[in-house]
Formats: structure tokens, C-alpha cells, sequence
């Protein structure tokens, strides 16, 4: 088997999340490859626009809903311009999956605190739903999403959802500035929000972090002034992948490659890698 070929997909339904985020509903061509298909929340796979090239996301959906594979992504250069202008009947290309997982039966019995900003919504999403689909195996599931505009915040219906459930809490925020007349949620940054309004306990709690770098710097930061240890940590570092398969060397860091050792990692594990994170 050829490991740089892509299983065909059919996208089946197109959302629009933003301006510039859609969500696609996938579902394999291939009968058998359907059937054989399964994954676990944390990992990721390459997708690709033929003629544009491939493009690396988590898998957004939950492995335990198996009718389609859902992925969320924002149009921000080449290869994402050609997925973003298929539309609902097009093929597209999937690899995958790739990569390690959260390690869920770890967090069973914990208060879960999901900790997410921007477009990183989407590899918490898969992890959240797989939780709430076992709800019965978990503690408080505490949810808080960040992004720079009301206009930025990706899931609107389901953080709606969410907001709805009695035994899930819902913390929304947006930047200063990125709030409108209508917002009910908060205003500030996601670190400052964990510290002065939500302020989590770290007993008995495992916070589940996803966003860009500085983000997961400060809000590690935050955290472990609250109390938390860098076993109650976890992260996830896909951004930093190209090919998915250890060969292009992209995602290293250090003598670790993120596509292969990861993309999750605790944070005591990113501690001991290099600075360059």
C-alpha cells in the first residue's frame, strides 16, 4: 500500500463556521475503507484539494459517532483556499489517521476542564464529545473557549448546546474589543478568565489545553498558579505538522517528532523538550 495515497471522500455537508472556517462532513467512497476506518480523539489525518495540495487538521468529530468524519479548518493560504472552495458533492483526498491520542481512560473520573481559543476548538470537539457521549464515566466537564471576535468563535450552535446542558459549565470569552452589544459572555483573555472569573480547582481536575503556542504558554502559566501539576496538563502541538509521517521533518523539536511522538503531549513532557517550544 502506497502511504502517500489518499482514501477519495465524498463531502457530504458543508458548515459555514466563520467568514473564513467551514466544517466538512467526509465520508470514504471506498466501502471497505469505511468500514475498516476507526480513530481516536486527539488524532489527526492530511487532507487534501487535488491540484492544491494537503493540508494537516485533527479529525473534529468523535469516534464514537461513525456515520461520517467531520474536519474544521480556516482558509489561510494555498492548500486551504482549494478546500475551502469545494462545496457539498466534491471528492477531496484523506489520509490518516495519524499521531497518539488523549488518553481518555486516564480521565475517567476527573473533572475535566476543556481549555480551547480560536480555531483550536476543533481537536477539544472530538475529545468533548466522546466525553459527553460517556458522561456517566467522567466528573464535571467544564468547557472555556476564547477567540478574538464573537465573529471568531467557530461551533456557535453546539457551544449554544453546550451552554444548555445542567452538567456541563460553559465559559465563553472574547478579546477586548471583539465583544458586541448582544455578547453575554465575557471579555478578556482566556489565561485572565481562568485566574479571575472561572478559576478552576485542581482537585481531582485534568485540564485539557488547544490553541496557538503563546496561548498554551500562558494558560499552562496560569494553571499551575492555581495549583495544578504538569501532570494534569495536556496539550495538543498538530499545528507543527506537515507530512504526517516523520519523514519531511518539519514537526521536530529537538530529537522528538511531533507527528509521530505526538501531537499530545502532558506538560511535563513539554518540559523537558528543547526551548524552541
Amino acid at each position: 500500500m502506497n502511504i502517500y495515497q489518499p482514501h477519495l471522500m465524498t463531502i457530504n455537508k458543508v458548515i459555514q463556521e466563520t467568514s473564513d472556517t467551514k466544517t466538512f462532513h467526509l465520508t470514504f467512497q471506498d466501502d471497505s475503507a469505511r468500514e475498516q476506518f476507526n480513530f481516536k480523539a486527539g488524532q489527526f489525518a492530511e487532507y487534501s484539494a487535488f491540484g492544491f495540495g494537503e493540508s494537516t487538521f485533527c479529525i473534529a468529530s468523535s469516534p464514537t459517532r461513525t456515520d461520517h468524519i467531520e474536519c474544521c479548518f480556516r482558509n489561510v493560504g494555498k492548500n486551504t483556499a482549494g478546500l475551502f472552495a469545494l462545496t457539498e458533492g466534491d471528492t477531496m483526498g484523506f489520509r490518516g489517521p495519524y499521531g497518539n491520542t488523549f488518553p481518555i481512560e486516564q480521565f475517567k473520573g476527573k473533572h475535566l476542564i476543556f481549555i480551547g481559543g480560536g480555531i483550536a476548538l476543533p481537536p477539544l470537539r472530538s475529545l468533548i464529545w466522546n466525553v459527553l457521549d460517556l458522561r456517566d464515566q467522567f466528573a464535571e466537564v467544564s468547557i472555556v473557549y476564547g477567540a478574538r471576535t464573537v465573529d471568531d468563535l467557530v461551533y456557535k450552535r453546539e457551544l449554544t448546546e453546550w451552554e444548555e446542558m445542567s452538567d456541563v459549565t460553559l465559559v465563553k470569552t472574547v478579546d477586548p474589543g471583539g465583544e458586541t452589544s448582544d455578547w453575554n459572555g465575557h471579555v478578556g483573555f482566556v489565561p485572565t478568565i481562568l485566574e479571575k472569573e472561572f478559576v478552576p480547582s485542581p482537585d481531582n481536575a485534568i485540564a485539557i489545553v488547544c490553541g496557538p503556542p503563546i496561548m498554551i504558554k500562558f494558560t499552562f502559566e496560569a494553571l499551575e498558579r492555581l495549583g495544578f501539576k504538569q501532570n494534569q496538563m495536556i496539550t495538543t502541538l498538530e499545528n507543527r505538522m506537515k507530512c504526517g509521517l516523520g519523514k519531511c521533518g518539519r514537526c521536530n523539536i529537538g530529537s522528538t517528532y511531533v507527528c509521530l511522538d505526538g501531537p499530545v503531549f502532558w506538560a511535563s513532557e513539554l518540559a523537558a523538550l528543547p526551548p524552541e517550544f
